[in-house]
């Protein structure tokens, strides 16, 4: 036999089935939404780099492609920040030698990499012996016996007996091809001639290691672990490191081995792990505030009837059960929906994020079946912050005595509260004491940052939603009562149900906020690195493939000339006394009449004076860390190396070409691919220049193009922020429709009876707009008050610049955000005005 409790909930939950269908559809969103995230989230966190070119070597040595900083947080112990690497960190060939004296070892099979060019496609050189390691056996001719003699992948549709011209190093031969192998994008060669076009004598980029018969992969490992232990072997660049950044060799096995084949993939999943847990932070937050207002205000709009229960006799134990009963018959069905809907969403968002090359091709995200338990966690979160809503939302109901809770049903005014006008203002400051955290960040972190802000300033706003409403018709209802019977009803409307009236503006601040927030960050860095990279640019054309500056400089016609590399490199900080290490892409230069090609905008020091062993530093960062010519700094190369350099300039243009600017064979020498440099031509006649420089082999003449540099896996973020983007306020529009829909509900009577005293269907429904036309214009409003203040402080530290958003994409906002508002509050009561 049922409870008083369960029965009361039963009965309750057919009787105000309409209204929980508002409740219900934005609890399936949400459960739809922390699931597919949950999923991405979980598979990014298990993600590796593919394995291919050593899939066939069940041990494989590399060296340890990480960085690490250790300092010690405010009153805490000692922590480690970790970043991947992005060049090569090498193997000395001493350790070839360790390798063959480990019993059980078939075979040692060090590998080398070249990068090659070949008609404008970009292939990859390898030694012959390394083909066993995958392996990839030979579909035609034979093996590379000696010097110009090459074996090619079979994507490459050559045959033997072919000859072509290939580029290393910007070194252009023909080679013949002697055979033709397995595999995609490859080159082989013999082991001596790869060596040498390899370009560092003395050094491998990885070891395989085949195992005798019978010897399993675990021991394999071990020995080898143990012996690479016992000798202290360490990679090439362990003498320029930190002493508590030196680390022994690594021993990979299954899908560890893709560590040591691309370099890539580990910085893109770690950025965008950062990147995703930031989102599902923002999320979580976004998604809790929506189910505790909705449910909130179905509660509120029953406080008569909740009121009543206290009055017959229902004690408050009985009241928050009856609730809670019916909270979670209305929230499970949606929230187990939303947890089956996420897959699909899930599988789409990696769709999302594997189109058009944002993830890294050998990044592998993977979906073991034990990952779909996810969104069965979600789908519980959900349904609990829903029951945690519905405890809060009837607390006074339960707490007052029934006479007090009757009078405040039937309208007797009560103050909020001065505890919560305080947590409200306290909220806001917090979130205008946090704006200035975004100029930390870069790129769509730091979008996600600044909306985390405003986030904390939309819950204040909701928070103190009643004065905000008071406000707002303070300056709004004297221009409602001047537009007739309409304009009257609506401000008389909206005057006493302020409480309503802040519940409806919440969510589309919140959805104005956010995406404000999130699209103006974004095209404020746009705008301003876009406008620093085209007055930098001084030359007319771009020369990639041959000729090096030099000889370009002696052509006639030629004014200036000068080498560009493009790379990365890790910078240790601190953040509130916490270790951290940022990725940051820099330009290595020529520094001969640089300024005449690309003008970095000095403003201290001579860029004349780049040489190894200096550096120039981005104004914003000179200011941050109060560096100035003569300063030193540190920084770790891509390989790991570190170096104090001395500070020589100080250039303004660093959104566009970098904070740290380097000379040409500073950066080069700590690169794994050097030769992928270009070289900007300034011209006195740039027809007659062009003309000479297409004579120059393997030389590939362009027009030259504002330079504007991102990191390696910047695409990824940015597909991420966007997809964030449209997901949250995708789903905050959902809530911005429901939270509306079921005020509108719970107005049915109110407006039956309008109509019943002689109000007409035009005066009721001209109302019922004059409300919306409000609502949306003090939820924009205030959404786009809030997003300023972290905005402002992002731009003005990041691009001393006022932020900018698209004049169509704040059109777009304000008319969705004005057509939900309408669609909200029109739709449901359709019957009602009739």
């Amino acid at each position: 036999m049922r409870g008083p409790q369960s029965l009361l909930a039963a009965r309750a939950h057919r009787a105000h089935r309409r209204a929980w269908w508002a409740v219900a559809a934005a609890l399936l969103g949400t459960s739809a939404l922390l699931g597919s995230f949950a999923l991405t989230l979980a598979s990014t966190a298990l993600g590796h780099a593919r394995v291919e070119r050593y899939a066939g070597a069940p041990v494989v040595v590399a060296g340890d492609q990480t960085t690490r900083y250790t300092a010690k947080p405010w009153g805490s112990e000692p922590e480690t920040a970790t970043a991947a690497l992005t060049e090569r960190v090498r193997l000395p060939d001493a350790t070839l030698d360790v390798l063959r004296d480990v019993a059980g070892v078939r075979a040692v099979v060090p590998d080398v990499s070249v990068p090659l060019a070949s008609g404008g496609r970009l292939l990859d050189g390898h030694p012959w012996d390394v083909a066993r390691l995958a392996p990839y056996k030979l579909l035609e001719g034979r093996a590379p016996a000696r010097r110009g003699e090459i074996v090619v992948s079979a994507d490459q549709g050559r045959s033997p007996g072919e000859r072509i011209g290939l580029s290393a190093h910007g070194t252009a031969r023909t080679y013949e091809i002697v055979g033709v192998a397995q595999g995609k994008g490859s080159v082989y060669f013999t082991q001596a001639q790869a060596r040498t076009l390899a370009g560092h004598p003395g050094s491998v980029d990885a070891i395989g290691l085949l195992p005798e018969p019978g010897v399993s992969r675990t021991e394999l490992y071990e020995r080898t672990r143990t012996a690479l232990d016992a000798a202290g072997a360490r990679d090439v660049s362990a003498p320029h490191r930190a002493k508590d950044d030196v680390r022994p060799l690594r021993v990979l096995t299954g899908d560890g081995r893709g560590l040591a084949e691309r370099l890539e993939a580990p910085a893109a999943r770690t950025g965008a792990l950062e990147l995703l847990g930031a989102i599902a932070a923002t999320v979580v937050l976004v998604a809790f505030l929506v189910i505790s207002s909705l449910v909130a205000q179905a509660l509120r709009q029953r406080a008569a009837e909740l009121a009543l229960l206290r009055a017959v006799g229902a004690s408050p134990r009985q009241l928050r059960a009856s609730v809670g009963r019916e909270v979670l018959r209305v929230a499970v069905r949606p929230a187990l929906l939303g947890a089956l809907a996420s897959v699909p969403a899930f599988f789409g968002l990696l769709h999302l994020l594997r189109s058009g090359g944002a993830l890294p091709a050998g990044l592998e995200l993977p979906t073991p079946v034990w990952l779909f338990a996810a969104p069965l966690v979600t789908a519980g979160l959900t349904v609990g912050a829903a029951r945690l809503a519905a405890l809060l939302g009837c607390a006074r109901a339960a707490r007052v005595r029934p006479a007090q809770a009757l009078g405040e049903a039937h309208g007797a005014s009560r103050d909020p509260g001065k505890g919560r006008r305080i947590a409200g203002l306290v909220l806001l400051g917090l979130g205008v004491g946090s704006a200035g955290a975004s100029a930390a960040q870069s790129g769509a972190a730091a979008a996600m940052a600044a909306s985390t802000a405003a986030l904390t300033m939309v819950i204040g706003c909701a928070v103190l939603g009643p004065w905000i409403a008071r406000g707002a018709l303070a300056v709004l209802g004297r221009i409602l009562r001047r537009r007739g019977p309409q304009g009257r009803l609506a401000a008389s409307e909206l005057t006493a149900n302020t409480a309503r009236f802040g519940a409806a503006i919440t969510p589309i601040a919140l959805v104005t906020a956010f995406v404000v927030v999130q699209l103006g960050a974004g095209t404020t860095m746009q705008r301003a690195g876009e406008r620093q990279a085209a007055a930098a640019l001084h030359a007319e054309l771009r020369v990639t493939g041959g000729g090096s500056p030099e000889e370009i400089r002696r052509m006639p016609g030629v004014a200036a000339a000068t080498g560009l590399v493009r790379g990365t490199v890790v910078v240790a900080g601190k953040e509130a006394g916490a270790p951290k290490l940022d990725r940051l892409p820099v330009l290595g230069v020529t520094p001969e009449g640089l300024t005449r090609t690309l003008d970095p905008g000095p403003v201290q020091g001579s860029l004349d004076e780049l040489r190894p062993g200096t550096v120039s530093v981005g104004s914003d960062r000179s200011r941050a860390q109060d560096l100035h010519v003569g300063s030193r700094t540190q920084v770790r190369f891509g390989d790991g190396a570190q170096r104090t350099l001395k500070v020589v300039a100080v250039h303004e243009r660093g959104l566009a070409l970098g904070e740290l600017l380097f000379s040409h064979d500073e950066l080069t020498r700590h690169m794994t691919s050097p030769d992928t440099a270009e070289v900007l031509v300034a011209t006195d006649d740039a027809a007659s220049v062009r003309d000479g420089l297409g004579k120059v082999p393997g030389a590939d003449v362009t027009v030259a193009r504002p330079l504007h540099l991102t990191l390696p896996d910047q695409a990824l973020n940015d597909r991420l922020g966007r997809i964030a983007v449209a997901a949250i306020g995708g789903f905050t529009m959902l809530a911005v429709l429901s939270t509306l829909t079921l005020i509108s509900v719970g107005r049915r009577p109110a407006l039956r009876l309008l109509r019943r005293v002689g109000a007409g269907r035009a005066q009721v429904r001209g109302m019922l707009r004059a409300e919306a036309a409000v609502v949306a214009l003090t939820g924009l409003a205030l959404g786009t008050a809030v997003a300023a203040v972290p905005l402002l402080a992002f731009s003005f530290a990041t691009a001393r610049a006022l932020p900018y958003l698209p004049l169509a994409q704040a059109a777009l906002i304000a008319v969705v955000v004005t057509a939900t508002a309408f669609a909200g509050t029109l739709l449901p009561v359709r019957g009602a005005s009739r």
